[in-house]
């Protein structure tokens, strides 16, 4: 019997990676039936709002997606869609795995770490006030009262709520996932030095969490800008990371750096019974409809998924087909080529065709 799936598509290089992975998603065996949904700039054409509820009740309806990337404004207009999926799931997981891959341009080797990252709280809540609004100075003057602190008139005001059921959360998913995938370290990531009553919340509760694994998983703590140094340095020296959800946004992408990119960067956003499996990297709306991006990320992260839903021989056939491209360096996009010309360079549908027959 066929699992049901949503599919997302996504808007700018969305539907072209997305097609690409589902392509090679089906050259598994793999028995999956795709219910297409819509979010981003499709959603707003044909329903008038870029979060359907109908994409919400068919993600949790299926209990998996594959989603492609969605335009997020810098500065102003809306909030991310890729946030709000998130929150109205409850996907408090965001999983990055970062794995070097041979033939990805890189100065670094055998990097093999996954960055497990707070997705519900932290200043990605969305709890902000705007500067120069009468409410932001009502509630400047109530904060200066209570913390006998100076705030400057016109400021913005970001608030970053981390609360110990969140923070007890993350922090055993982060050990169950080690003990499940052989891992051997967890590193908790966060400010408390300086943060004692919110990354303190998160430190403490992963020091506690730390003590039900012990003699299974090792534990370690850092400091988030320790922490960049310390992974620039000796990356091979960390495993699992966990951290807040700001630290782990800024973490997995410097990760992502170090394995070459966010080409070869899958991810998953992970609740209750519930996942959706996307790209770490944006929608690139300047190479829309080129056939020219690469595909990886995206079928990495239907591998992802592959796992999730215990069809673990078809994902690990999925990741090594993936990776046997890469390193033959014959079928692959431009940025993926040693040097700056991409004369011999496949287009993306071409990539993933080539991923297929190597299964």
């Amino acid at each position: 019997m066929a699992r049901k799936v949503t599919l997302i598509a996504g808007d700018g290089i969305g539907p072209e990676v997305v097609e690409a992975a589902r392509r090679c998603i089906d050259a598994t065996g793999v028995r999956i039936e795709w219910e297409e949904a819509a979010a981003g700039e499709p959603a707003q054409k044909k329903y008038g709002e870029l979060l359907p509820q109908e994409t919400l009740d068919s993600i949790r309806k299926n209990g998996a997606a594959l989603k492609g990337p969605i335009t997020t404004p810098i500065g102003g207009g809306f909030r991310s869609v890729n946030v709000a999926i998130r929150q109205a799931l409850d996907l408090y997981v965001s999983l990055r795995p970062a794995k070097s891959y041979p033939g990805v341009k890189s100065n670094y080797r055998d990097i093999d770490l996954v960055v497990i990252r707070e997705n519900s709280e932290d200043l990605y809540a969305g709890i902000e006030f705007e500067g120069g609004r009468k409410g932001t100075e009502e509630l400047i003057r109530r904060i200066e009262t209570l913390s006998k602190k100076k705030i400057r008139p016109g400021s913005g005001i970001s608030i970053k709520p981390i609360s110990e059921f969140a923070s007890k959360r993350i922090a055993r998913f982060a050990f169950d996932y080690a003990v499940k995938t052989g891992r051997k370290k967890v590193t908790a990531v966060h400010k408390a030095n300086i943060m004692k009553f919110t990354d303190g919340v998160f430190l403490h509760a992963a020091r506690e969490a730390a003590k039900e694994y012990a003699g299974k998983i090792d534990f370690s703590e850092a400091i988030v800008d320790n922490m960049c140094m310390q992974l620039v340095q000796k990356p091979q020296a960390y495993d699992v990371l966990v951290l807040p959800n700001l630290y782990g946004d800024i973490i997995s992408d410097l990760c992502a750096g170090l394995i070459g990119g966010l080409g070869v960067a899958p991810g998953a956003n992970i609740g209750e019974n519930i996942a959706v499996f996307e790209a770490v990297h944006g929608s690139a709306p300047k190479y829309q409809g080129q056939n020219r991006v690469n595909p990886a990320a995206m079928i990495l992260s239907g591998a992802l998924m592959l796992r999730y839903l215990g069809e673990e021989e078809a994902a690990n056939r999925l990741e090594n087909a993936v990776k046997a491209v890469i390193s033959e360096g014959k079928s692959v996009t431009y940025d993926l080529l040693p040097g700056t010309a991409d004369a011999a360079a496949v287009g993306t549908k071409e990539m993933a065709s080539s991923i297929i027959s190597h299964l």
